[in-house]
């Protein structure tokens, strides 16, 4: 479209701000904003953490702190900040009057990484979505602060070719992006029902992001999924094929990556993508076992799928990189059906991992013994496919075979 352009790359020298409320570990949710920042291409330089009941309602910190940022970013050179919650417009346009700085906020910052990771046409179309819903109720203050620097965080995907950009194009291309989007997922939906149809089961890999599911994908399946120790390395959603040791084929979906504060522009604009979760047979939650913040990731998580209306499907929990515990008990998860400890890195556990598939498989099928008319031999290859044979007999009636399928299957006129 030509109203909008990708911008140039820029690296920009940030202060990380955040208000620490009593029921909150601030220090560890910095940590993050600041792997974040490092992400999108920023280099922090420092923080400030004001401890508040609530943010201020115009500027987010008080005077005082406002006062420190200032005098820190002199000092330190900085060019911006980034808070750590997602900021109102009233916020976004008091602070950087404040501090004469180009502001940024979380959710700003996670747009700006999915805009750079995402590769996919559909995955494009739901970043521009998600930017454009964020721009759209904050275009009075947003506008200096992408005017002031001409480039960085904020300004990768679509970006904005003029500040006059007025609601009604921005509206206007939302409404063409809701319609291709619809498209694809209709088309999402027609692929969906044939895997129904030819009762593949499927699992969903779910997760914080960087815990390890793009690694533990290219083990199982051999997908070639970029893997690397950042946030959001992968965006779009990858499905592949993997063969189990006892022959039975199953599906595996990667979803994008869990995190604290998900801003809510990207869960609606994510929101047919991470369907795909929805309705899988079952749930394979990859947690990072290394990680000092795990529990409140395996948090983070639970609680996504929940706002997604994810739930009553069994989970699987694998806590992953054990490879870095060495000797550390093997945590718990209450929610989960089962727990194990792998290392999609190194290759452990990823065996018994299948084991494990093969048996849940077995638990949620029924066992068939039937005998094929030899004009219904074509039927045996589907079987084999998509069941798991323990046996089988060609007989002068017919071939008789003895196996476990999924009640798709088994319903379906074999």
């Amino acid at each position: 479209m030509a109203d909008f352009y990708e911008n140039q790359e820029q690296e920009e020298k940030v202060l990380l701000i955040g208000v620490s409320t009593q029921d909150e570990d601030m220090e560890a949710s910095l940590d993050e904003l600041g792997e974040l920042a490092d992400t999108a291409g920023a280099v922090v330089l420092g923080r400030v953490i004001q401890n508040r009941e609530a943010a201020h309602p115009g500027t987010y910190i008080g005077k005082g702190k406002i006062e420190e940022v200032r005098l820190l970013a002199e000092e330190l050179g900085a060019d911006g900040v980034i808070c750590d919650d997602e900021l109102s417009p009233a916020q976004l346009h008091g602070l950087e009057k404040e501090l004469e700085l180009k502001v940024m906020d979380r959710t700003l910052v996670i747009l700006d990484i999915f805009a750079k990771h995402a590769t996919t046409r559909e995955g494009k179309l739901q970043v521009e979505m998600a930017q454009l819903g964020y721009r759209l109720a904050r275009l009075s203050g947003l506008g200096k602060s992408l005017s002031r620097l001409g480039g960085g965080i904020g300004t990768r995907g679509p970006g904005e070719k003029k500040l006059e950009t007025d609601r009604r194009l921005i509206k206007s291309r939302l409404a063409r992006l809701n319609r291709e989007l619809k498209q694809m997922q209709l088309h999402r939906d027609t692929a969906r029902k044939q895997r129904l149809e030819r009762a593949v089961p499927v699992a969903a890999v779910v997760g914080y992001t960087n815990a390890g599911k793009s690694t533990l994908m290219n083990a199982l399946t051999g997908a070639g999924i970029l893997a690397q120790d950042k946030l959001f390395a992968t965006l779009d959603p990858t499905t592949r094929r993997m063969k189990l040791p006892g022959g039975q084929e199953l599906l595996l979906t990667d979803t994008v990556g869990f995190i604290r504060k998900l801003p809510h522009h990207l869960v609606e604009a994510f929101k047919s993508t991470l369907e795909e979760a929805r309705y899988a047979d079952f749930i394979l939650h990859v947690v990072d076992s290394s990680s000092p913040q795990m529990d409140a990731q395996m948090e983070t998580v639970y609680e996504t799928l929940q706002a997604l209306d994810i739930t009553g499907k069994p989970v699987i929990t694998l806590f992953n990189k054990r490879d870095l515990t060495e000797g550390a008990e093997l945590p718990k998860d209450l929610k989960a059906s089962r727990t194990l400890g792998i290392s999609a890195a190194t290759g452990e556990g990823l065996l018994k991992l299948q084991e494990l598939l093969e048996d849940y498989l077995r638990e949620s099928r029924v066992l068939v013994e039937k005998v094929y008319p030899y004009a219904q031999a074509g039927d045996i290859a589907r079987i084999r496919r998509y069941a798991q044979i323990l046996e089988e007999e060609y007989r002068e009636d017919g071939i008789y075979v003895r196996y476990y399928a999924s009640r798709n299957l088994t319903a379906c006129p074999v």
